[in-house]
């Protein structure tokens, strides 16, 4: 009997300890903080939301990496377009400025010569005027001297005497040819140059005298002349020229009216020229022509 109570008494102490609301507490809190951690082990290791997050995240990283990528080698292609365009532009800068300086040499050399023409030309200026004072200054008459259209540059000379032993001025004494016309037409660069000189009137025949009225001399050519030769100097040359050349005034009937041209003087002058610089001027003597 003693034994049984106590059976019944163990039996209800553990219904007791069983409908005990504290321990019913706790049993549902230990459930709680159960449940709880497995929501937290699912927020971390659920494979159909939480991962495809995490990679979904990092799609969004890495498209924003290749995204500043393709930033930086869209800027890079724009840092080098204006470079170029920069060199590009650096070097029409160059050119340009080599343009400008090769313009700026062209003109300065262009203006470097003014001064040297406007020197020439005074030269040539105060050379003519001494030469026209020493003419008047000749107590024989041998010359005289007209400026054509009072331009003094060019010149009509009068020879009025030769040899006076000679055919030729016998011819004149008979044909009452008071002088030998010339023209003298004077370059830029005399006395550096010689003058043109062509015979206009009468019509003369050998004498070296040739078609047009030219002049074969030596000295009257860019080779044979020099600055020291004076218009009396040239004139006394030519009239010696003329007698040891035989010269003669010219009577055949029709030839003689023909005037001389310049046109036809300066194309022989020039022809006579090139013949004597290729076999020399040997015949007729040097001094001669």
């Amino acid at each position: 009997m003693a034994t049984l109570l106590r059976k019944i008494g163990l039996i209800r102490l553990h219904e007791r300890d069983t409908d005990d609301p504290k321990h019913h507490h706790h049993h549902q809190g230990s459930l709680k903080g159960n449940r709880g951690h497995q929501k937290s082990n699912n927020k971390y290791n659920s494979p159909g939301t939480d991962n495809t997050n995490i990679i979904h995240q990092g799609d969004k990283n890495k498209k924003s990496g290749d995204s500043q990528k393709d930033k930086q080698s869209n800027k890079e292609k724009h840092s080098n377009v204006k470079e170029s365009k920069e060199r590009q532009q650096g070097g029409n800068k160059t050119g340009s400025s080599s343009t400008a300086v090769q313009q700026l040499s062209t003109v300065s050399q262009q203006h470097s010569l003014i001064p040297v023409r406007q020197n020439c030309g005074q030269v040539r200026t105060r050379r003519l005027m001494k030469e026209l004072q020493d003419i008047k200054k000749l107590t024989d008459q041998f010359i005289t001297v007209e400026l054509v259209e009072d331009n003094l540059y060019e010149w009509n000379v009068k020879l009025h005497q030769v040899d006076k032993e000679s055919a030729l001025w016998q011819d004149m004494k008979e044909t009452s040819t008071e002088f030998i016309l010339l023209n003298l037409s004077f370059p830029d660069n005399f006395p550096f140059s010689p003058p043109f000189v062509r015979v206009l009137s009468p019509r003369l025949e050998n004498g070296y005298v040739l078609d047009g009225g030219a002049i074969c001399m030596e000295l009257l050519t860019p080779r044979g002349w020099s600055s020291a030769y004076t218009v009396e100097a040239v004139m006394r040359q030519f009239a010696a020229s003329l007698v040891k050349g035989q010269g003669r005034i010219c009577r055949k009937a029709g030839k003689s009216r023909k005037a001389f041209s310049r046109k036809e003087a300066e194309a022989t002058f020039k022809s006579l020229v090139k013949t004597h610089e290729k076999y020399g001027w040997v015949t007729p003597p040097v001094s001669d022509g």
